[in-house]
């Protein structure tokens, strides 16, 4: 799986996350819906769609290409 869960938590209105990053930089994006928080790490070549159902966060998709 893509999409690992980060602990999270609001306080004062403000989304607290803290985990440790890996070295280097690598761009990474985290999604959040109804309480929970998840990290990926975003291709070198390629789109990651975040796809929503009903005003919650129903996948996330990849599509990853490679320089010819």
């Amino acid at each position: 799986m893509r999409l690992n869960q980060v602990p999270a938590n609001i306080e004062n209105g403000k989304l607290n996350i803290e985990m440790d990053l890996p070295e280097g930089n690598s761009p990474f994006c985290v999604v959040y819906c109804e309480g929970k928080a998840k990290i990926t790490f975003l291709p070198e070549h390629g789109e990651t769609k975040v796809i929503t159902h009903q005003g919650k966060v129903k996948r996330v998709k990849f599509d990853e290409g490679e320089d010819f």
